[in-house]
């Protein structure tokens, strides 16, 4: 049974790494064909240092996405290692979001301009957000704004209110 899953895993991996390398190929030659048409050759050089700067990230990304789960065989074809899990919550799927967000600035600058690159931008904006967040939660011990317990704070519940009321759990000993 797990190697139906190792199996499945890999066979996931590589179907969305392989058409994640073909996004990624045409949006970028994309850019530079339309760069090249569009532009003068007196802004390459702009150009060339916000693509570098904005798309760098993505690049990398995508390079540890290959690295981490490109699954690897051995040479009778069976499975050496399936890779990591390309649908895990949490890093995975903020780089994923990344990667998603630059393909759409990398479309709306190869259309509008280099301005585009303003959108990128949102990123780290909502990274800071998300931490502040994350940042009240735990100081405010997991209560809304009106100083409400939310579900899963650290104060209990009413039954767990209620149990202590009535002289708390009894444990018995053999």
């Amino acid at each position: 049974m797990a190697q139906k899953a190792t199996k499945a895993l890999a066979q996931s991996n590589t179907k969305r790494l392989n058409q994640t390398l073909l996004i990624t190929l045409t949006l970028h030659t994309l850019f530079f064909l339309l760069r090249i048409l569009i532009r003068t050759p007196s802004s390459y050089r702009k150009t060339l240092l916000l693509y570098v700067f904005f798309s760098g990230p993505q690049l990398l990304i995508n390079f540890l996405f290959e690295r981490q789960s490109r699954p690897t065989y051995l040479a009778d074809g069976s499975i050496k290692r399936s890779g990591e899990d390309l649908d895990a919550k949490g890093l995975t799927e903020y780089l994923w979001d990344v990667t998603y967000w630059t393909y759409g600035c990398l479309v709306v600058v190869s259309l509008f301009g280099d301005w585009g690159w303003w959108f990128w931008a949102v990123v780290p904006v909502y990274s800071v957000y998300a931490a502040w967040g994350a940042y009240k939660g735990v100081r405010g011990g997991f209560t809304d704004a009106a100083g409400v317990p939310q579900p899963g704070a650290a104060s209990g519940s009413k039954r767990q209110a209620k149990m202590e009321k009535r002289g708390g759990q009894k444990v018995t000993y053999r």
